[in-house]
């Protein structure tokens, strides 16, 4: 194929070479997008309808729910179809489409982590200020910030990308669209435009990073600082659930796109991007529902109320027909 103009369509790699291990990996998809919709959900609907979870922590956690809904409604949908039909064709269209909204909910979210990390600093290092630093507006405003800063960066990556000359085929090495192995296809020096920009949201991610470990170094010092245990344990605990999912989403994302070419293959390529973008999504909910106790109280109070609601009217009905029978 001579440029990007003749391909109406990509290859993806097919997840397995038999029809049995592609329904096994269907269920399997299938399986992982009902569980990051369920815990996603709760999170949403519970921050949403509990008013003792309107705080900043709480709203910005609404707010990476949201990117993990969208990161796995980006990419798992097309997989499983794909399983399912037995094919591995993607509309050039559907191909940027990808690339854009997978690069939008990916830096949006890696920019609600870094908002969330100076919440936690504000909240330990600076509590008398906490009420005038981050007040509704100011939440409102570097959450816009964050969706604003991923829309502008999908939308530079897939411009770069998709007006690359094309002519190294159009089989991509992954499952689903992803911007290194649509580089791979370019034929033409115009590509390290491309790589600039990489390089540019590398570094701005890398200035993130950097920001999250002088804050996490900040915060640990003025724990040590607590004179009790229990206000230690306390202050920890609402810390070690960022830490972790910012520890998942970075080592994962960071071993995929800079790892050896001599270790490289497309199994193991696959494996990776799995880690960091299919089950960061479904782990999230989990971490931050297990050592949150208000957002444990809210989803168990609400999942009570979804249960109890229906029980109790099917009780008063049965009641009022006996006595009405009496």
């Amino acid at each position: 194929m001579s440029n990007s103009s003749s391909i109406s369509q990509f290859l993806l790699l097919p997840l397995a070479d038999t029809r049995q291990l592609q329904l096994l990996h269907l269920w399997l998809f299938l399986g992982i997008s009902l569980a990051a919709l369920l815990g996603n959900g709760l999170i949403i609907s519970a921050v949403a309808c509990d008013h003792h979870l309107h705080t900043p922590m709480h709203f910005f956690l609404l707010n990476l729910s949201l990117t993990d809904l969208g990161c796995i409604c980006t990419i798992v949908p097309k997989a499983m179809h794909n399983s399912l039909w037995d094919t591995t064709t993607i509309s050039y269209t559907g191909c940027a489409a990808q690339v854009f909204f997978f690069v939008f909910f990916i830096s949006a979210e890696f920019s609600l982590l870094t908002i969330m990390c100076y919440d936690r600093y504000v909240a330990i290092c600076k509590p008398l200020h906490y009420g005038t630093l981050l007040g509704s507006r100011a939440c409102a405003h570097m959450a816009a910030a964050a969706w604003a800063s991923g829309f502008l960066n999908a939308l530079l990556q897939t411009a770069n990308t998709f007006s690359l000359p094309l002519c190294q085929g159009n089989a991509l090495g992954q499952f689903f669209c992803e911007i290194p192995q649509i580089l791979k296809l370019s034929c033409s020096h115009s590509y390290f435009r491309e790589i600039g920009l990489l390089l540019l949201s590398a570094c701005l991610t890398s200035g993130c990073f950097i920001f999250m470990v002088f804050s996490y170094v900040q915060i640990f010092r003025a724990v040590l600082r607590i004179p009790s245990e229990q206000g230690r344990h306390k202050a920890f605990s609402t810390c070690l659930p960022h830490l972790a999912v910012v520890s998942l989403f970075i080592s994962t994302a960071v071993f995929s796109y800079l790892k050896p070419l001599s270790i490289s293959s497309p199994s193991l390529d696959v494996v990776v991007a799995v880690l960091y973008s299919v089950v960061p999504p479904v782990l999230n909910p989990l971490i931050y529902s297990l050592r949150n106790q208000e957002l444990k109280d809210a989803l168990r109070k609400m999942v009570t109320g979804c249960f109890s609601g229906p029980i109790n009217r099917l009780v008063f009905s049965a009641q009022h027909s006996l006595c009405n029978a009496l």
